[in-house]
C-alpha cells in the first residue's frame, strides 16, 4: 500500500470506561495486513496516523514530518527508523522521537493493541490534533553556576541550547546574535522572498522564556580570550563562559570590481534583504551573478516577477562543482525554457550606472548586460575575524577546525555550522566544510552532548535540497572526487536518480521526482553499508523500494462490527 488511508470504527473489547472517555480507539487493520518492515497511513477518528511493524511489534506515530509536513508513509522505513521522503529527517517508529534533522520536533506516539487478530490504535482525545511534540526539556536550576555561551543565532546554536535543556543542564544558556530576529529558517529566504519574518521563526519568544534560554539580539562578538574564558562584544560588554559554542556562520561575498557602490546591488543574507530583492525586481531587468544553490533559487523565484532575468556563471554549467555537469545541464534547460538567459564561463569586470544606480554589467568576454538590479550570489566569507587574535585554530579559508566531537583545539570551546571544518565519518573522516542546514543542526547537538561529557561523535549523513520551478532536487552524501554517475530514469524526463561513484562505490546521490529513493540511499549511508557499483548498475531496484502493505482498499468494516 502506498500511503492510502484505512479506517474502521470499532471499540476495543474490554476497554476501561474511564480510559475510553479520554481516548478514541478504533480498529485500523487486520494483523495480517502489515508485514515486518512495512508501514501504512491509517485513520483514527478522521485523524491520520502512521502504523508500522518491525520485528513483530506494531507502533503508531504521527504521519507527517515535523519539518514541513511530508507524508511519512511515502518515506523509507529501516529497522526502527522512518526517514522523511522530502528532506531526510528521521524518527523512531516506536517512540516518535526525532533521530535526525532537519526536523526539530518529535512526533506524537499512540497506543497499539492486537486483539482477535485485529490492530487497534488509541489516540488521546486531548492531543487529537497535535501533529508534533517538543521533547521534554528542563530549565534553569538555582545554584547551578555554569554558563554556556552560544555565539550566533542559527541552527547550530538553537539545537545546542535545546539539547542542553533536553539533557537537563541546569546552568545559564546565553545565545548571542547580531541579527535583529530570533533564530529563523534561513533556507526559506531564496525560495519565498516576500516572506514575513514572523512566519519563519523556528521558536517563539515564549519558548525561550519557558526553558530559560537567554537570547541577546543585535550584539556581535569582537574578540575572544580563551585564557580568561571571556568574549567581548561590540558595545564593550564582556561575558564569561564555562563552555563556548562558536557558530557565527558566514556572510555573502561581494564583488570586487569598479561600480560596487552603486544602488540596486543586492546580496541575500536576511529576511529584509529578501523582501528588498523581491520589491526591487518587480517589472525590472535583473542580472544575477552566481549559478549555484542560492543564485539559481533566486532566479527561479523571480520568474514571472522580473521583466527579464540574466544569469552569469563562472563555470560552464550551473552546480558544476557540486552536483556535476549532468544535473547542471538539466537545471540550465529548466530555467532556459522560462526565457532566462545564461552567460557561462564569464565574470563581471565592471558595473556601470546612471544617476547613482546600476545600468549595465560589463563581462570579461566584452558583453554588456542591461541591468536595473544586480544580485550577487558568488559565495561566502567566514565570520571569523574576531578569532584571529585568539588561540583558535583556523584553516586556510578562515574556517574553524574541529574534531568529530565538534571541539576546537582549545578545551571547552566548540564550533558548529557553516563556520566549522570537520571530519565527515562517511568520507573516511576527511576534513570538510558543508554549509547546509541539517548538518549545522547535527553539529549543535553533538557539541551540546560533549559539553556535558556525554562522549558522542558526529556521524550524520549530509542531506540537502534545492527548489527550482516548484521541483525539488535532493542530494545525500559527499560526492567530491566522484569519477562517474550511474543514472536511473532519464535526465531529459526530469525524473531521475543519480548515483555518484568512486572506487566502485556510491558516495553520494541526487534525485528529482524519484522519491523515496534518496532517503533509501541516505539510510544505507547512515547504516555504514556500502552500495556497490554492481548494485548501482543493476536493473533490480528492490533495495530502493519501501515495503508497504499490499492492501490498497479501505478496510471492510462490515465483518468487524461488534
Amino acid at each position: 500500500m502506498s500511503g492510502n488511508k484505512t479506517s474502521a470504527r470499532e471499540e476495543l473489547p474490554d476497554s476501561d470506561p474511564e480510559d475510553s472517555s479520554e481516548e478514541l480507539t478504533e480498529v485500523v487493520c487486520l494483523e495480517s495486513d502489515l508485514k515486518d518492515g512495512q508501514m501504512m497511513e491509517v485513520e483514527v477518528g478522521n485523524h491520520s496516523v502512521l502504523l508500522t511493524r518491525s520485528e513483530g511489534r506494531y507502533s503508531a506515530i504521527g504521519h507527517q514530518c515535523t519539518h514541513y509536513g511530508a507524508p511519512l508513509s511515502k518515506g523509507f522505513i529501516s529497522g526502527n527508523t522512518v526517514r522523511c521522503p522530502w528532506h531526510g529527517a528521521c524518527f523512531n517508529i516506536h517512540t516518535g522521537d526525532l533521530e535526525e534533522y532537519p526536523g526539530m520536533d518529535c512526533l506524537p506516539c499512540h497506543k497499539v493493541k492486537i486483539q482477535n487478530k485485529k490492530v487497534y490504535v488509541s489516540i488521546n482525545k486531548k492531543t487529537l490534533r497535535q501533529e508534533k511534540r517538543v521533547k521534554s526539556m528542563g530549565a534553569l536550576i538555582p545554584g547551578v553556576n555554569q554558563t554556556v555561551l552560544l555565539l550566533g543565532g542559527g541552527a547550530a546554536s538553537l539545537i545546542c541550547a535545546e539539547t542542553l535543556r533536553q539533557e537537563h543542564f541546569g546552568g545559564r544558556i546565553i545565545m548571542v546574535t547580531r541579527d535583529e530576529l530570533l533564530p529563523y529558517d534561513k533556507t526559506r529566504l531564496s525560495k519565498v522572498m516576500n516572506v514575513q519574518s514572523d512566519s519563519i521563526l523556528l521558536r517563539r519568544m515564549e519558548f525561550y522564556h519557558q526553558y530559560d534560554i537567554e537570547v541577546w539580539l543585535r550584539k556581535e562578538a569582537v574578540s575572544l580570550d580563551t585564557d580568561k574564558k571571556t568574549v567581548t562584544f561590540d558595545e564593550g560588554l564582556v561575558q564569561s563562559y564555562d563552555q563556548l559554542l562558536i557558530s557565527t556562520g558566514c556572510r555573502a561575498k561581494a564583488l570586487d570590481v569598479p561600480g560596487t557602490k552603486l544602488d540596486n546591488i543586492k546580496m541575500l543574507e536576511t529576511p529584509e534583504d529578501a523582501r528588498q530583492i523581491h520589491a526591487a525586481c518587480l517589472g525590472h531587468n535583473v542580472t544575477l551573478v552566481g549559478t549555484s544553490f542560492v543564485g539559481m533559487e533566486v532566479a527561479s523565484y523571480l520568474i514571472n516577477k522580473a521583466s527579464s532575468i540574466t544569469l552569469i556563471g563562472s563555470s560552464e554549467l550551473p552546480y558544476q562543482n557540486t552536483l556535476g555537469r549532468e544535473v547542471g545541464k538539466v537545471t540550465m534547460t529548466m530555467l532556459s525554457e522560462k526565457n532566462l538567459k545564461f552567460y557561462m564561463n564569464d565574470n563581471v569586470t565592471e558595473i556601470k550606472g546612471v544617476d547613482g544606480k546600476v545600468k549595465e554589467v560589463v563581462l570579461k568576454s566584452g558583453k554588456v548586460i542591461p541591468a536595473d538590479v544586480l544580485i550577487v550570489c558568488i559565495g561566502i566569507k567566514a565570520n571569523s575575524e574576531f578569532l584571529r587574535s585568539s588561540n583558535i585554530q583556523l584553516d586556510q579559508n578562515n574556517f574553524v577546525t574541529v574534531d568529530k566531537h565538534m571541539r576546537t583545539n582549545i578545551p571547552s570551546v566548540y564550533c558548529g555550522g557553516d563556520l566549522a571544518t570537520f571530519p565527515l565519518a562517511m568520507a573516511k573522516n576527511r576534513m570538510v566544510n558543508i554549509g547546509h542546514w541539517q548538518m549545522a543542526q547535527a553539529h549543535g547537538r553533538i557539541a551540546a552532548l560533549n559539553m556535558l561529557d556525554k562522549q558522542t561523535e558526529l556521524n550524520s549523513v549530509p542531506f540537502y535540497w534545492t527548489v527550482l520551478l516548484g521541483k525539488t532536487i535532493r542530494y545525500a552524501g559527499y560526492g567530491e572526487g566522484y569519477t562517474d554517475i550511474v543514472i536511473k530514469g532519464k535526465f531529459e524526463d526530469k525524473k531521475f536518480l543519480g548515483l555518484y561513484m568512486k572506487n566502485d562505490e556510491v558516495i553520494a546521490a541526487v534525485s528529482l521526482n524519484y522519491d523515496p529513493a534518496l532517503s533509501a540511499v541516505a539510510e544505507r549511508f547512515a547504516a555504514g553499508k556500502v552500495i556497490t557499483r554492481e548494485e548501482a548498475e543493476s536493473d533490480d531496484l528492490s533495495w530502493l523500494q519501501v515495503p508497504r502493505s499490499t492492501r490498497s482498499a479501505p478496510l471492510n468494516t462490515s465483518s468487524l462490527e461488534c
